[in-house]
Order: C-alpha cells, then sequence, then structure tokens
C-alpha cells in the first residue's frame, strides 16, 4: 500500500459500542469508510466501498466473519481481512485463517497494537495475537506435504489440486515444460494440462503473468 495514504477500514461487529469504541481507537490512523453489524450488509457494503482492510468479528448472526469472507474474497480478492473477536478457540483462529484473513488478533488487544495490525495487514503482513500464532503454526505443520505452500492461507489457491499447486511452483521458478515432466514424472501434455487449468482458475494469461503472481504471495 502507498505510504502517503491512510488505509481505508471497514467494521464488521454485531455490538455498536464495541464498533464505536474500535472507530475512537483508531482515531486518524485510517479512514473509516463503514460499518456493518451483520452478515448481508457486511457483504452488500464492502462490495459497494472496497475498503482496504476489513477488521471483523469471528462471530455474528447469519454465519459470522467467516461467511463475510467468503463472499468477499473470490470477488475482490484485493481486499484483505483482520479478525477481532473475543474467542481464542483454535477452531476459531484457523477457520477464519482458511477462509482468507490475514490475521486474528483478540479483543484485550491495546489501541496502538490495534492500529498497528491494522496497518501491517494492509502493507500485506499477517498479524496474530502472539499465543494464536502457535495454533496456526501447530495446524499447518500437521497438513500433508503437498500443503507446504501457504495455499490454505489464499481461497484462490484453494480451487487448484495439490498437483496443480506444485507444477505451478515449478513453473514460477523457471522450469520449462520438459523439466517439470522430468521432475514430476508426467508427460509434457500433462504438464501442459496442468498449466491451462492454473491459468484459467487464476484468471490469467501468461506464464509470465503466473510468475508475477507467485512471486507476490511468496510461492517460489
Amino acid at each position: 500500500m502507498n505510504a502517503t495514504r491512510v488505509p481505508r477500514v471497514f467494521l464488521v461487529d454485531d455490538h455498536h459500542l464495541f464498533r464505536a469504541g474500535v472507530r475512537s481507537e483508531l482515531g486518524d490512523a485510517v479512514e473509516v469508510v463503514g460499518e456493518a453489524d451483520e452478515v448481508p450488509a457486511a457483504i452488500e457494503l464492502i462490495s459497494e466501498r472496497l475498503p482496504d482492510v476489513v477488521l471483523l468479528d469471528v462471530h455474528m448472526p447469519g454465519g459470522g466473519g467467516k461467511a463475510v469472507i467468503e463472499a468477499i474474497k473470490p470477488i475482490h480478492p484485493e481486499v484483505t481481512f483482520l479478525a477481532l473477536s473475543v474467542s481464542d478457540a483454535p477452531e476459531d483462529v484457523i477457520a477464519v485463517i482458511r477462509a482468507g484473513a490475514r490475521g486474528y488478533v483478540t479483543k484485550t488487544i491495546s489501541g496502538p497494537e490495534l492500529i498497528d495490525a491494522v496497518l501491517r495487514v494492509a502493507d500485506g503482513d499477517a498479524v496474530f495475537s502472539p499465543r494464536l500464532a502457535g495454533f496456526v503454526l501447530d495446524a499447518f505443520a500437521s497438513m500433508p506435504p503437498e500443503f507446504d505452500l501457504p495455499g490454505p492461507l489464499d481461497p484462490e489457491l484453494d480451487h487448484l489440486s495439490p498437483r496443480e499447486r506444485e507444477v505451478l511452483r515449478l513453473i514460477a521458478r523457471g522450469y520449462t515444460y520438459k523439466e517439470v515432466a522430468r521432475e514430476l514424472t508426467i508427460s509434457i501434455k500433462t504438464v501442459e494440462s496442468h498449466v491451462s487449468a492454473v491459468l484459467r482458475k487464476l484468471q490469467l494469461s501468461t506464464r509470465h503473468q503466473l510468475t508475477k503472481w507467485a512471486t507476490e504471495r511468496r510461492l517460489i
């Protein structure tokens, strides 16, 4: 994000007083462009105002923060999400990160810490309250090898099969189709098929774009 521009932030929480408190704590460090207290309104207004960061609660009527992320991410992948919740249950943390949130902090966080978390997420970092980071590391450390890439953290990668992720990583590293075929013990024609599928699913058109996409997500 451009350092000269404060991030545009949208607040999603079903408690008006809490939203007012968060808005007050954030002060002039961000531009609050909207609020919502329920899932349908949040989805509609976020799509309309396209903030840089959505600060949202995990538990709300109608599906909670996870439902908001899952509705917005496929159509507006540029919007980032930071969960701010009273819950520190591992299952809540993992669910919202799998959905596509870039971070998760608890409501015990101080005002300055919250501002720092929002600014870091706006700049592309992943942010967690210290004890929650352990849940995430433990959960993803126990996943099968094909998930070594940060795929579960990126909803777009969830559309790719494990084999397509392997091909994506090798192509982005500069391997030729022949080299990918040899590395994965598959035919060149199969490699071509996988690359076509990856480009289609990620809505890209060239190998150069694919490499740029993977580099931005630190997949290579």
